[in-house]
């Protein structure tokens, strides 16, 4: 018997949401494995929560304070469920990617090829072009695809990810001092921190549209207080605070600090990157 614990944390996407939890709950699971989903509700005003209470009323539903946003929404989902289960495995799950329904016996096959002692990304396409990449995992800068085998690792997205017992025990869960983005980059370097190792599915395992547009304050067209704003906005995608605790902590001091200061350049001084 396999115990999975699927977390999501979900904000006004009540479509998406659905859809997503549609494709999760029609999964064809392995014989012996089951799963638990923990969804936060970080302050719906959609109907997002009471549409899955309708639709999926298995579902732990955990009530945030409409401020934890994706990283620390995931963080208090993967507490959760540590305190309500004992599981074999947790996988992350983003609430706009539709995965396919052989995707848990997928991810659960490319773990057990590694001793479920490794993190498994999966690899996702658009709905719209099955060819190309959107998310899933990196190896030296290069966005991997898939080539049928599993390929190693050293930055994930955190859209579709699969973690095993002896992973959370040893490196622990997300870090809520990331309030949105960088927590996924983060676990990844310290998982391999701990010795162990990531590693991509073999195939895609599902659909996410990527949003090609860079955030508001990469655009010269943006007036400058907003650029700012949008820049330490939570959800800027690189904001100073914490991006400059997660390079610190993972490329050194000195690249921190160089990169603090080309992020407040480009802030103020866009055209230059366009």
């Amino acid at each position: 018997m396999k115990n999975i614990a699927v977390l999501l944390t979900v904000f006004n996407r009540k479509e998406k949401t659905l859809h997503c939890l549609k494709n999760l709950f029609s999964q064809q699971l392995p014989e012996g494995v089951t799963i638990e989903v923990y969804v936060v509700n970080d302050g719906c005003t959609d109907g997002t929560p009471e549409a899955i209470r309708q639709q999926f009323p298995l579902v732990k539903i955990i009530e945030g304070n409409g401020q934890l946003y994706w990283n620390r929404g995931m963080h208090l989902a993967w507490q959760t469920a540590l305190q309500e289960g004992d599981y074999d495995f947790y996988l992350w799950l983003n609430d706009d990617t539709f995965v396919n329904s052989d995707t848990i016996a997928h991810l659960l096959e490319c773990s057990l090829e590694k001793g479920n002692e490794a993190l498994v990304c999966g690899l996702l396409c658009s709905a719209d072009d099955s060819n190309t990449t959107t998310y899933g995992s990196w190896m030296k800068g290069e966005l991997i695809s898939p080539n049928g085998e599993i390929q190693e690792a050293d930055i994930i997205n955190g859209n579709v990810v699969l973690i095993p017992k002896i992973i959370c025990k040893s490196v622990g869960i997300l870090d809520p001092v990331f309030p949105h983005a960088i927590g996924d980059f983060d676990y990844g370097h310290r998982v391999r921190k701990k010795g162990y190792k990531c590693y991509s599915t073999k195939k895609y395992v599902g659909t996410c549209e990527n949003n090609p547009k860079l955030p508001k304050w990469c655009y010269s067209s943006t007036p400058v207080r907003e650029r700012i704003k949008s820049l330490y906005s939570p959800l800027g995608y690189a904001h100073p605070k914490y991006f400059f605790i997660y390079e610190k902590r993972n490329f050194g001091l000195f690249t921190a600090v160089k990169h603090y200061i080309t992020i407040h350049l480009r802030v103020l001084l866009p055209q230059l990157w366009m």
